[in-house]
């Protein structure tokens, strides 16, 4: 079966933090028999910051972000058995949403993918109007990056036919165990652009740890940061390329995962620094959010901080020993449970379903 994805990009993270779940799932869903093409609009300077080429397991169309791209990009949607639009494209969102599905042929799957469910459900609140509102009804499925039964509950409400969490997970052949680089050594590291709706829990989990231990050595990842003031000990990286996240995530003696606020208070939506920590056997420190549990074990695979009180605390006991069997653990479990081959496995038997309850309807 032939897959029209439209998303952000495929090729480059910067500012993007969606591009390692597309490789992922796209690149098993792959393996499962898809061919797919993935169309991204040529915005937000990411083709000059690419992470990696066209892999071999997708063909990529990069479209100008204008108009007349949209148009062109759009048309393409035609001779696809499965058309998804993703949700934060960056450009012409609704446009394309419209003409995508609306050139979609009459026997394909029409597919919302939304990979920032609680922030799209948060904006259909306030917009009655919304397109993609009024496209709910119509579209066979909505795919989302997590949320659990709320998110799931939200679209059926909104008119969603049906809707399945997918969530993110382990590439085994891209996150891994490396050896420690000494410029990404330190207590406590952590990786995010800096967004609106995380900079305070930034502010809580990580730079006010750092300001309360600053004999211990703190290093921040991530665009955005250039301007903002930090604590003497927190070392600002920049923007950090997903080809060195295995050794910014082996070499420090925690990592730090910090959910934006959408995220944290929906829960179920573990982003996809959670599962390349693990993958890279780091041990990870997460803030808490409700359904932590389905995917690592607190405690034993992962460690949980409730403020940076607590952060501060678990930076301060935390051996080398136990940050070594905490990665361990994790690593162990990932593979075993929750890994893109899982997921992708999800989505196909999600569009099977879909299409049985389409030739159902129709008959």
């Amino acid at each position: 079966m032939r897959i029209a994805f439209y998303g952000s990009s495929l090729l480059s993270s910067y500012w993007n933090g969606a591009a390692t779940y597309y490789r992922g799932i796209l690149k098993a869903l792959a393996g499962l028999g898809y061919e797919i093409t993935f169309h991204e609009p040529d915005a937000f300077d990411r083709q000059a910051h690419r992470d990696i080429e066209p892999p071999d397991w997708a063909r990529v169309v990069v479209y100008p972000a204008t108009p007349e791209g949209v148009r062109d990009a759009a048309g393409h949607a035609a001779g696809a058995d499965v058309v998804v639009k993703a949700s934060g494209v960056g450009y012409a969102d609704d446009a394309l949403l419209e003409r995508v599905m609306s050139q979609a042929a009459p026997h394909a799957l029409r597919v919302f993918w939304d990979v920032d469910a609680p922030a799209t459900l948060a904006e259909l609140g306030r917009a009655p109007d919304h397109p993609l509102r009024r496209w709910l009804p119509a579209l066979n499925l909505v795919l989302t990056y997590g949320g659990g039964d709320a998110v799931v509950d939200a679209y059926r409400a909104l008119g969603a036919q049906g809707c399945v969490p997918i969530y993110n997970a382990l590439d085994p052949d891209t996150h891994y165990p490396v050896s420690p680089q000494d410029r990404y050594a330190s207590a406590l590291s952590f990786l995010g652009n800096r967004l609106p709706d995380r900079e305070a829990r930034v502010e809580e989990f990580f730079l006010s740890p750092a300001a309360r231990l600053p004999d211990r050595a703190f290093l921040l990842g991530g665009s955005g940061w250039d301007h903002r003031r930090l604590p003497a000990n927190v070392t600002h990286l920049g923007h950090v390329g997903t080809n060195a996240h295995n050794a910014f995530n082996a070499s420090p003696m925690a990592v730090l995962n910090i959910s934006r606020d959408t995220m944290a208070a929906t829960g179920f939506s573990p982003a996809t620094r959670v599962f390349e920590a693990a993958g890279a056997a780091a041990c990870l420190i997460t803030d808490h959010w409700d359904g932590i549990n389905a995917f690592l074990a607190p405690g034993t695979e992962v460690l949980v901080a409730r403020d940076g009180a607590d952060v501060t605390e678990i930076v301060e006991e935390l051996t080398p020993e136990r940050s070594r069997a905490i990665g361990a653990a994790a690593r162990a479990r990932v593979l075993a449970d929750h890994t893109y081959v899982h997921r992708a496995r999800a989505a196909h038997q999600s569009f099977r379903r879909a299409a049985h309850v389409r030739r159902a309807v129709a008959e």
